[in-house]
């Protein structure tokens, strides 16, 4: 199965207008700016995108706009959910809709067991057998982990090409890269966490920062992909006090208002999420500011 979720992907913000509703207008600038920065594929309806507040008729519309203006980028769309029923519908509806593969998370919530989670994916996958999936591993969201070897059992599906690994654990991460079978893909799940997670084996990184500085977050990857190990670092050090910022509060929240700050869209987010604070968004104003600055005259 074509494996196309290498390199950079990002991970969209949602826009939302000042009402609350969702702003189709600020959706298309913001894939504009993502594309035109350049990354590698598109991902739609992820922790980001904050999915757990949207409806159906919204997702389909998110998925519809982010495929017209993804310039024929790979899109791929979140389709987790806590109950695998649910999962497998939106998998489904993703891959009517034109979706080039799936971004499926470890069910929130539910805390299944690991045997659990092989049935969950395994569902899905037989469900969707010609739509490329990327495992979610993602433990502060979901309060579970996938194991190396669960993980180990879930790379025999076909169409599960990839794994977004976001447990932190770089000793887990250095195992799933040691043990990644042929054809299959390691991708950062955390913009911090990317260039440690390419220098063990990763080849990718699905990325929040992305948003704001696609370009530079690209030239991160690029680098680090490369091996070009000292330019890497040198992006990964420039990059720190943005990405710190973006750490403040619980995603989205910061980089909603990164988004403003650049003009692209509101502030917005949708309760139980509030906007975030003074301290916040003076944070991410110095970081946006002294990283214009180096990299215009550094």
């Amino acid at each position: 199965m074509n494996n196309n979720c290498s390199g950079l992907g990002v991970a969209l913000a949602t826009p939302f207008s000042s009402d609350g509703k969702l702003d189709a207008s600020a959706l298309i600038r913001l894939c504009e700016h993502v594309v035109g920065g350049g990354t590698d594929f598109l991902v739609a309806l992820g922790s980001t995108g904050e999915a757990a507040m949207l409806d159906e008729s919204e997702r389909d519309e998110i998925v519809t706009i982010v495929r017209q203006h993804s310039s024929g980028l790979p899109v791929f769309v979140g389709t987790g959910a806590p109950a695998t029923t649910q999962a497998a519908n939106w998998t489904r509806r993703a891959a009517e809709l034109g979706a080039d593969g799936a971004l499926v998370v470890v069910p929130p919530y539910t805390k299944p067991t690991q045997h659990g989670l092989v049935a969950h994916f395994r569902t899905i996958s037989e469900q969707t057998p010609d739509l490329p999936i990327i495992v979610y591993n993602v433990p502060g969201r979901a309060a579970t982990n996938l194991c190396p070897e669960t993980l180990a059992v879930l790379w025999q599906l076909p169409n599960i090409v990839a794994i977004k690994e976001s447990s932190g654990d770089l000793q887990q991460i250095g195992r799933i890269a040691a043990e990644l079978p042929p054809g299959k893909t390691l991708l950062a799940g955390d913009d911090a966490m990317a260039l440690p997670t390419i220098a063990v084996g990763g080849r990718g990184l699905i990325s929040v920062a992305g948003n704001v500085c696609p370009s530079l977050m690209r030239d991160l990857v690029v680098a680090a992909c490369d091996g070009s190990i000292e330019q890497a670092q040198a992006r990964h050090a420039a990059l720190q006090p943005l990405l710190q910022a973006l750490a403040r509060e619980p995603n989205p929240i910061p980089v909603k208002a990164a988004l403003a700050v650049l003009g692209i869209a509101e502030a917005t987010v949708r309760l139980p999420l509030l906007p975030a604070g003074n301290e916040t968004r003076e944070c991410l104003r110095q970081a946006m500011t002294e990283l214009r600055t180096e990299v215009l005259h550094g």
